[in-house]
């Protein structure tokens, strides 16, 4: 059965594992930023957090699944950098930074189960795709 003609025109981009990568750090970086610059809570960078989540594990290619629950910690992690409070020194900084890991670890929990569930029922489909195509044949 073919998908409906509103889902065929959606965007459907299949990154590799790093450039799945390099998209949720990029926009979780980015999102950091612009929490930080609008003065919102770092309750609103977890929110925001868990659609970069099931984007990530929608548009890895299929080769590379494990790819996105593995890189989206990462991508929340650097990108709570501009959130964490601005303290004199490095050792400050590292504090301030596990100070908001530790805070949101909830956010970042789920975000990665998020993936890893997105990232399961898409292998789920793909096994059970090539089982009746075999079966066809």
């Amino acid at each position: 059965m073919p998908p409906p003609a509103a889902a065929r025109r959606l965007p459907s981009p299949r990154l590799t594992g790093l450039g799945t990568g390099l998209f949720s750090v990029l926009l979780m970086l980015t999102l950091g930023w612009l929490d930080r610059l609008l003065g919102a809570s770092q309750t609103a960078y977890g929110v925001l957090f868990l659609p970069v989540c099931v984007l990530c594990g929608l548009w890895v290619r299929q080769a590379e699944l494990l790819a996105a629950p593995v890189v989206v910690p990462i991508a929340f992690a650097v990108g709570v950098l501009p959130l964490a409070k601005d303290s004199d020194g490095p050792g400050a900084r590292l504090m301030a930074l596990a100070t908001a890991l530790a805070t949101q670890v909830g956010w970042l929990y789920g975000g990665t189960l998020l993936a890893a569930l997105t990232v399961l029922v898409r292998r789920v489909v793909l096994v059970a795709r090539r089982r009746a195509a075999a079966r066809r044949r």
